[in-house]
């Protein structure tokens, strides 16, 4: 259970990152408008915040996210760039969780 609790925080935490980061690149790439800076600076505050809600020592807890920030960027460039996966996108993203979980899982010292 503890195991789906971090992913789940850690899955929301991606999703603000990417969102703070891929607003900006529209407004910058895609000339869209620059309203968009404003949720984006929203969108990192929060991801900033989510980071601090994980128990675990701070080194530990982005090192443990990068995991689900991999997977969460796979899906989104599916979802929203509209690209496949490759099966090496997917082995790839199954490698990073599986060392999300042994970081995040450790027998407590």
């Amino acid at each position: 259970m503890e195991l789906i609790k971090f992913s789940a925080l850690f899955a929301v935490t991606a999703l603000s990152e990417i969102l703070g980061c891929y607003l900006p690149w529209l407004v910058l790439k895609q000339d869209k408008s620059p309203w968009l800076w404003l949720p984006a600076i929203g969108f990192l505050v929060l991801f900033a915040w989510l980071l601090t809600l994980h128990p675990s020592a701070a080194g530990r807890t982005y090192a443990a996210y990068g995991g689900m920030y991999i997977t969460v960027a796979l899906l989104w460039l599916y979802w929203v760039e509209g690209i496949n996966l490759t099966r090496w996108d997917i082995a790839g993203a199954g490698l990073a969780l599986a060392g999300m979980a042994v970081i995040m899982l450790q027998p407590k010292i």
